[in-house]
């Protein structure tokens, strides 16, 4: 593929992906704004602000634990030398992903 066609199909797929997050965003707005109306609870919405925030610290934990082994595993593949696509660098790049992983879960239960 050259850049002439790639270009365009990336522009498409991000514009797309964007659209359906900001509509994914939306709705659950919508349906916690719903939610709260209904209910007197305190409690209820306490719980909802807490697991929000336990939820986005979570995610921001998993992506970074993600950049830093995916991170490490293309700074094994560089100072390796490799220029040519041998078959240890998507080994390489996918083990970093699945250490990440695993530290993402293990921190995940030991903090949470």
């Amino acid at each position: 593929m050259d850049g002439n066609t790639l270009i365009p199909v990336v522009l498409f797929l991000s514009i797309a992906v964007s659209i359906c997050y900001v509509v994914k965003q939306l709705v659950q707005s919508r349906l916690r704004i719903k939610m709260l109306q209904t209910c007197n609870s305190t409690e209820l919405v306490e719980s909802l602000v807490m697991s929000d925030a336990r939820r986005d610290q979570l995610t921001a934990l998993r992506w970074g634990l993600l950049s830093i082994t995916e991170a490490i595993g293309l700074g094994l593949v560089q100072l390796m030398g490799w220029t040519y696509p041998y078959f240890s660098v998507p080994a390489i790049l996918l083990g970093a992903f699945g250490l990440g992983s695993l530290l993402y879960f293990w921190f995940g239960r030991r903090f949470g």
